[in-house]
């Protein structure tokens, strides 16, 4: 069982002369990716002369956060892949606690503990409400199902990623693929698991807020969280609740001003027909409903 360690980058030189150093150490003797999204910083030249032994796999053109863990993982010689972000570093035992995980033939991904400053996250649930997916921090930090893996700071099976058809950039330019992508593996049977024991630090310089500005993530955010429901969720009883809050949802935004919420569902609703199609294929593939997965979470919601 291998590992190889793919970290997207774009326009981050100075995280990588800052962590890269700690990934390195904390490699053993897996392999590490750095996947260049079309960067117009010194990121190249940082690589080439200072981390001779780091693979580059380089986009001509800005391609996104999805697009550039799907290189990086196509790339990629190991079992197993480990996300990195580019502003997170790792303890320098984190993968021994992560290994045992992928024993079990049924495993897809294993999420990480996330330090950041004097709080953690990493075990992530969530609920059906108001016609929705709702996800949110699970109220502890034990070792056991997760909703989803984190994008930055999770290990994935390669072979399941690429059944997967890896993170889908419907969901493009961000937010909301790394949930699309665990929930799809629950849904044909594999295991997404929290692991506290495998420590990264985590210290947010996202590139998101600086190329977007909060108010177009939310916008995004709000689109893609209903993409998610309409490629996703196919249990009856839960369809129903969102062709019955969605039109409610939209009326309250027009009468509060919610731009987010409605420049969302437009842009959602011109994504549609792809988001359909989608749904059609992930069908083929299911085997656990919606309703017994969120059962599985229903105990844990904040």
């Amino acid at each position: 069982m291998k590992f190889s360690i793919v970290i997207p980058n774009y326009n981050g030189s100075h995280l990588l002369k800052k962590n890269l150093p700690k990934v390195i150490k904390a490699a053993e003797d897996a392999e590490i990716i750095v996947v260049d999204d079309a960067s117009t910083d010194d990121s190249l030249k940082i690589l080439k002369t200072s981390f001779p032994e780091v693979r580059v796999v380089r986009h001509r053109t800005n391609q996104r956060f999805a697009i550039a863990c799907n290189s990086g993982v196509d790339a990629a010689r190991g079992d197993i892949i480990v996300l990195l972000n580019s502003d997170v570093f790792p303890e320098s035992d984190f993968l021994r606690p992560l290994r045992r995980h992928f024993e079990d033939e049924q495993m897809f991904a294993v999420g990480c503990m996330e330090v950041i400053g004097e709080k953690t996250r990493g075990k992530s649930t969530g609920k059906f409400q108001q016609g929705m997916l709702v996800h949110a921090e699970a109220q502890d930090r034990k070792p056991g199902p997760t909703l989803w893996a984190f994008g930055g700071s999770g290990a994935f099976s390669r072979e399941k990623w690429l059944k997967l058809g890896g993170m889908d950039a419907l969901f493009r330019p961000a937010y909301w693929e790394d949930i699309d992508l665990s929930y799809r593996a629950w849904k044909r049977g594999w295991k997404v698991v929290f692991e506290p024991k495998s420590l990264v630090y985590h210290q947010p310089e996202s590139t998101n807020i600086s190329a977007f500005g909060r108010a177009r993530i939310r916008r995004i955010a709000s689109k893609n969280q209903l993409l998610f429901v309409w490629k996703n969720i196919t249990d009856s009883k839960l369809i129903v609740s969102h062709l019955i809050w969605f039109p409610l949802r939209l009326l309250v935004s027009v009468v509060k001003g919610d731009s987010a919420f409605l420049w969302g569902s437009l842009h959602a609703l011109w994504q549609l027909p792809e988001a359909v199609r989608k749904r059609h294929l992930e069908k083929q593939e299911m085997k656990v409903t919606d309703e017994s997965l969120l059962k599985l979470f229903e105990e844990d919601v904040r």
